[in-house]
């Protein structure tokens, strides 16, 4: 067993400003040493800490059936250890996510009204950058808690340094803990996350939100919608290829609007991918 399972009450610790910490951890499809597009969600998993024991109370898994790269690649089966009837056996997104919010209600109902609680992400891959960009690409609504995270290497290395190119495995190493499970096992890296993040508050570091996708003001959305392009496609749509511009010329309530689309389109043949983003 982990020192991180030993009981909170015999460690020193800080008051923490959350009640709770969401530790999640997604695995995507992959390929090796090749990007895929659309990247999406397969294993959704998180681990529900309680900010004032520092004992994980309850865990969440679904696997996620992708829509755009149904069959996963060997190397995504190797690395992660899903399987293909892991995922055709699995949800949509949108399903995993309603699943997830009332598990999480379930899980948290005991607490005080108003319990605070705080998502943490080993890195902003995670919320800033894979559920972000699949919820906006397949139009999906999420909870508003995935909107701000604690990035747990921010803490980490105020408390045991190590620099940035600390991968989780060598962090929880180096905070003396063993590692437990399967390595990119999204449900494993969740635990030992939660368990690194509990040996972190036991040695007095007191836990703050270090990212969030609150928007910008008004005179940067141009940038931002900018930013937000390229995040999702890499300057290039699902297909690969570089994306393409477009003002919506159709009379009605969208006319006029600017559009980012699949740049490989032919008038015969229409896009390659479904990839769109609008621009205002």
């Amino acid at each position: 067993m982990s020192s991180a399972a030993a009981p909170w009450a015999q460690a020193p610790h800080l008051l923490q400003e959350f009640d709770f910490f969401l530790v999640v951890d997604f695995e995507a499809t992959c390929e090796k040493d090749k990007r895929i597009y659309p990247q999406e969600i397969i294993e959704f998993p998180s681990v529900l800490v309680d900010g004032a024991t520092g004992r994980i109370q309850s865990a969440f898994r679904r696997y996620v059936r992708p829509k755009y790269h149904p069959v996963l690649t060997p190397f995504c089966r190797d690395l992660t250890g899903i399987q293909q009837e892991d995922v055709d056996g699995g949800v949509d997104l949108g399903e995993a996510l309603w699943l997830h919010d009332r598990w999480l209600q379930a899980a948290t109902a005991g607490a005080r009204k108003g319990g605070s609680l705080a998502v943490v992400t080993w890195g902003d891959w995670d919320c800033r950058t894979m559920l972000e960009s699949e919820c906006l690409f397949k139009g999906i609504a999420k909870p508003a808690y995935f909107d701000r995270w604690v990035n747990l290497r921010v803490p980490f290395q105020a408390v045991l340094g190590g620099g940035g190119r600390v991968n989780l495995q060598e962090a929880v190493r180096a905070a003396g803990l063993q590692w437990e499970g399967r390595l990119h096992c999204g449900l494993d890296d969740a635990r030992n996350t939660a368990h690194l993040l509990v040996e972190i508050m036991r040695r007095g570091a007191k836990i703050a939100i270090t990212g969030s996708l609150a928007p910008l003001s008004i005179q940067h959305k141009e940038e931002e919608e900018q930013q937000l392009h390229t995040s999702l496609c890499g300057g290039a749509c699902y297909c690969g290829v570089a994306s393409r511009g477009g003002v919506v010329a159709v009379p009605g309530p969208t006319q006029g609007r600017c559009f980012w689309g699949c740049g490989n389109w032919t008038p015969a043949m229409g896009a390659a991918c479904p990839y769109f983003l609008w621009t205002n």
